[in-house]
């Protein structure tokens, strides 16, 4: 029979509110205590996730490569204005560190020439082509100093697609293609296409290392990096997964067995399986430097790892901004609007109503603390407050905190429900005597604030 340990109750009477891990100023801190072990070949292997901290963790952006190929194509003025409020983002310490084009187009290289010729170091405008040697006349034309290839790896795509073989024969084509790269003076990013559905003993590992082997004859600043395309979603997290799907073992066998550095792998996910940020992440915790992403997760078929979820996984797992302008987060969101692409509006971050509650019990916490309802201090990282939704399910303390956000009063100040006692009556007639069954808007609202309360019209409204 196993012993229950028995757990007194202390007698506390100051809050402990963990305010180590949830600072309110920035979005909760993620910390590690023990290593965390995985069994890899048999062998337990120790990983110390927090090492992270001192690791230079970057984001990379595929907003206009990947992300296109969900949506109409930008425009020219379009891409330069997104580019332009990446830089913002990313700030001057490149956490946002490329971004990548298409060079097919003259739409393509005109956009490109007029986001670098918006003078920004980060991020990095990097190219992206196909496996063919013909290609890098187009990278070459255009001055870049590294670009993206599509090397895809598992049989489904060796055999079936590209119809080679044998893997020898699959191999040597690309290595034909990394060297031209190397002879063009241009550094070859070799994606990886289909990672978690391929041979990775027999195909993957065997080409990576030949990769090393042929960065190892060029300069630094050529040798070949890797991205690991999880195209299909089918990355596992978990701890004890197989490969080709557990990403902990793949980057392990990777960088420990072939000897790639963490700064030369990046992860490129999709979310088929409602994975796609989790696994991100959790690249990052098990080495591998770099994760690709899309503004909003925009991206072929499910979507890519969403940038703004990242920018705020960073600073959970470094506990600090790094020169980050969160606040740029909700000027694409708005711009992303502006120009007919569609975020839900409970899309985490950026949506409408991320943070507005139709809950009369939520609005109340809100009313007494903010911090108790809200997630993070989202009006100082985003620009936008926590707010109130008001329905018949809202209560005096959803009317009185949409009250005290509509003329901006604070501490002292504020209303408190008792005193929004018509206003709330009203809002109640909407749906028991009218049978309304729609949101009561802010127009309305605002309309009935300036009739049950004048004073405050006057003081705070009039002449706005």
């Amino acid at each position: 029979m196993k012993i229950r340990k028995h757990h007194n109750l202390p007698e506390v009477t100051r809050p402990n509110l963990v305010e180590d891990i949830f600072p309110y100023d920035l979005p909760p801190l993620i910390q590690f205590t023990d290593p965390v072990v995985e069994y890899i070949d048999g062998k337990p292997v120790q990983f110390d996730f927090s090492s992270v901290k001192d690791r230079d963790i970057v984001i990379t952006d595929t907003t206009f490569r990947d992300g296109q190929q969900s949506l109409p194509p930008y425009t020219v003025d379009q891409m330069a204005h997104i580019y332009d409020l990446l830089a913002q983002l990313g700030g001057p310490n490149g956490v946002i560190r490329q971004t990548e084009f298409f060079l097919y187009t003259k739409n393509d290289r005109e956009a490109l020439d007029k986001c670098r010729a918006l003078g920004h170091k980060y991020p990095e405008c990097t190219g992206w082509i196909r496996a063919v040697k013909g290609d890098f006349r187009l990278v070459k034309e255009v001055g870049l100093q590294e670009t993206g290839m599509l090397t895809s790896c598992s049989d489904y795509h060796i055999f079936h697609k590209l119809k080679f073989r044998s893997h020898k024969e699959c191999m040597d084509s690309y290595c034909e293609v990394v060297q031209a790269a190397f002879d063009a003076g241009v550094r070859p990013r070799c994606h990886l296409e289909d990672v978690t559905r391929a041979d990775i003993d027999r195909f993957v590992l065997p080409f990576v290392d030949r990769l090393m082997e042929m960065s190892e004859k060029v300069p630094e600043a050529l040798t070949a990096k890797v991205r690991l395309c999880d195209t299909m979603g089918f990355g596992i997290s978990y701890p004890g997964a197989q490969l080709p799907r557990s990403i902990p073992k793949l980057i392990y066998k990777l960088t420990h067995d072939v000897g790639v550095p963490g700064s030369r792998l990046e992860w490129h996910g999709h979310n088929d399986f409602h994975k796609v940020h989790v696994n991100g992440a959790t690249a990052w915790l098990y080495g591998c430097d770099a994760l690709n992403t899309t503004l909003f997760g925009f991206g072929e078929r499910t979507g890519n790892p969403p940038l703004e979820g990242a920018i705020f996984e960073y600073v959970a797992l470094k506990g600090r901004l790094n020169g980050l302008n969160t606040l740029a987060i909700s000027a694409l969101a708005d711009y992303m609007r502006s120009i007919g692409l569609p975020i839900p509006d409970n899309y985490p971050f950026a949506g409408k109503l991320f943070n507005v509650t139709r809950a009369g019990i939520h609005a109340g916490g809100l009313r007494q603390d903010e911090r108790i309802y809200n997630i993070f201090d989202t009006e100082k990282l985003l620009g936008t407050p926590p707010r109130v939704a008001i329905t018949d399910k809202s209560g005096a303390d959803g009317v009185a905190h949409w009250i005290n956000e509509f003329f901006g009063l604070k501490d002292e100040e504020r209303i408190n429900k008792i005193k929004v006692h018509k206003l709330a009556r009203w809002v109640i007639d909407q749906y028991e005597q009218e049978g309304r069954l729609t949101t009561i808007s802010d127009q309305e609202l605002a309309a009935k604030a300036k009739e049950f309360f004048p004073d405050y019209w006057a003081k705070y409204k009039a002449g706005k």
